[in-house]
């Protein structure tokens, strides 16, 4: 009865390990291009949102915290969005 116990418990403890794992992959991603939210090319002062297709020529202010413009089309997006699903 103790190894059929054991046995038991393993199994649940190795199921739970699996799903929290998997749990873990689906959140982080792989980090390849298609999953970027956004780039930053310093030579060129440029930094692109990938969301919704915003590229500004003023990588310092958005360093900066300047997120306006991106803010802004992100709203719009959403927006769209929501009158589509209506």
């Amino acid at each position: 009865m103790r190894t059929l116990r054991a046995r038991i418990v393993e199994a649940e403890r190795e199921k739970q390990e699996a799903e929290i794992a998997q749990n873990r992959k689906s959140q982080v991603g792989t980090g390849e291009r298609s999953e970027k939210i956004r780039t930053y090319n310093f030579p060129q002062n440029r930094v692109t949102d990938h969301r919704v297709g915003v590229t500004l020529h003023k990588l310092e202010s958005v360093m900066e915290g300047d997120l306006d413009d991106i803010v802004q089309a992100l709203k719009a997006q959403q927006q769209q969005a929501e009158t589509a699903n209506v």
